[in-house]
């Protein structure tokens, strides 16, 4: 058995439920109109941008010259931001806290998220301050799955990968981290991760 002494956590969609659906949903009068508006104008590549530090303004203003005739739906996106971050998800926040328990264990978040946003998630949920120490991708302007993002953690927590298990969502960031000797989980649901998480003898 792997003496697991550290778990990375990636936030969204793990412990938050964040999803622009919550927006967008029945914003638009079509299908295709959201899938367009999806597909190709407020993509997740140009979200993460914003995650890797570029200013929300500045984004919003050059999406808006390039697709003049969705103004309004661009700027909603994040003038109604808040709306999509829907709140904790439970089990996993459970876990967390069953986790903690153990005592042995430390705890880091790791998440491609903006700067100018994060605040908001601090303000509404108070098992982010259980971490030990977090690592925003706006804040290092690097993002997962970029391998300096991983190394950074490691460093700047002294966390050892071989003793350490990642925990996300994105497939693609668990490969880049597996990448890097690091144990991983991808996170599909909270029965799964603790499923899991027994394996390890965690829980």
């Amino acid at each position: 058995m792997l003496a697991i002494n550290t778990i990375i956590f990636d936030l969204g969609a793990v412990l938050i439920d964040w999803n622009p659906e919550y927006v967008f949903k029945n914003y638009f009068d079509t299908e295709e109109e959201k899938k367009y508006f999806f597909e190709e104008v407020c993509t997740m590549d140009w979200n993460e941008d914003q995650d890797a530090g570029k200013p929300i303004d500045e984004a919003v203003e050059e999406r808006i010259k390039l697709f003049p005739d969705w103004e309004k739906p661009i700027r909603d996106y994040y003038d109604r931001w808040s709306e999509m971050l829907k709140g904790p998800i439970p089990d996993s926040v459970e876990i967390f806290r069953e986790l903690k328990k153990n005592g042995t264990l430390r705890f880091y978040a790791l998440t491609n998220w903006s700067q100018e946003l994060f605040p908001i998630a601090l303000s509404r949920f108070d098992f982010l301050f259980w971490f030990d120490g977090r690592v925003v991708s706006g804040e290092e302007k690097i993002r997962k799955p970029f391998p300096e993002i991983y190394e950074r953690l490691l460093d700047r927590y002294q966390v050892s990968r071989s003793n350490a298990l990642f925990i996300d969502d994105n497939l693609r960031n668990i490969k880049a981290a597996e990448a890097l000797n690091i144990n991983s989980i991808h996170f599909q649901d909270p029965e799964q991760l603790r499923s899991e998480l027994q394996l390890y003898g965690l829980l």
